[in-house]
């Protein structure tokens, strides 16, 4: 993962740990500082369920994609961040410039859609099919700044779904998981950016993720293999059966 800083001269970050500490403090893995940053204002988890960004108690909200969050969010690669006045973009490392088709047995073709997250068209789904275009002239609006007009277009090339951006004007930065591009191969779970429109792309059932083998976990030992030698638990049992006839013989005789 690499972070980006927006309008700021600081470099790269990069992190592969699975834990990301960031504050104003020195003993964070990444320093921020800002007036506005507290000693330790957030946590970035990489985890089973992806990058999970918790924010500290006592420190101040943190956005993601000018949204606020205040406690918990889910993070994708392309996201902005926002903790007092810096301005961050999470990136991937992989060149997705340079991707290539996958094998087409392992691919549906059809079999996809393209979720929004943020923007005009945000909470739709709009199914794929063979082709999706997002424009004037296409099967939904791609409202951009200032009334500007440009054409996204999803589609299939035998196994391949790719990204034409081709067609919107250059001075808008379209970007796929955080890296400017034009035109790429997608991929399930790609995050698309363009303006403030934020899309990620769905294909339930194409190329699943692998399912780990469960780890061999030791079960605890089981009452009656710690209590001792079997014929003891049988010796135990008699005493009492033998105790509670000459109780109840007793009983018998006396009354």
């Amino acid at each position: 993962m690499r972070i980006e800083f927006a309008n700021s001269a600081r470099g790269d970050f990069h992190w592969s740990a699975g834990v990301l500490r960031i504050g104003g403090s020195d003993d964070n893995d990444l320093v921020l500082a800002e007036p506005q940053v507290a000693d330790h204002h957030l946590v970035i988890h990489d985890d089973r369920r992806g990058l999970v960004l918790a924010v500290l108690p006592g420190a101040g909200r943190v956005y993601v994609n000018a949204r606020p969050v205040r406690e918990r969010a889910l993070l994708r690669e392309g996201d902005h961040l926002g903790v007092g006045e810096c301005r961050m973009l999470l990136r991937a490392d992989q060149d997705v410039s340079g991707r290539t088709c996958v094998d087409a047995e392992d691919v549906r073709p059809g079999a996809a859609a393209l979720r929004a997250l943020a923007g005009p068209l945000s909470g739709r789904v709009l199914g794929i099919g063979a082709r999706l275009t997002l424009g004037p002239q296409g099967d939904h609006p791609l409202e951009l700044p200032q009334g500007d007009a440009g054409t996204l277009a999803i589609g299939w090339d035998g196994s391949c779904l790719l990204l034409d951006a081709e067609r919107v004007p250059t001075r808008y930065v379209v970007r796929l998981n955080g890296m400017s591009i034009r035109r790429a191969v997608l991929q399930p779970g790609d995050h698309i950016g363009i303006g403030a429109h934020r899309f990620v792309i769905d294909a339930p059932g194409w190329m699943p993720d692998p399912v780990a083998a469960p780890a061999e976990v030791e079960e605890p030992p089981l009452p009656e293999e710690t209590a001792g030698p079997r014929g003891e638990v049988w010796w135990l049992i008699l005493t009492a059966a033998l105790l509670a006839l000459g109780i109840a013989l007793v009983l018998f005789v006396r009354f």
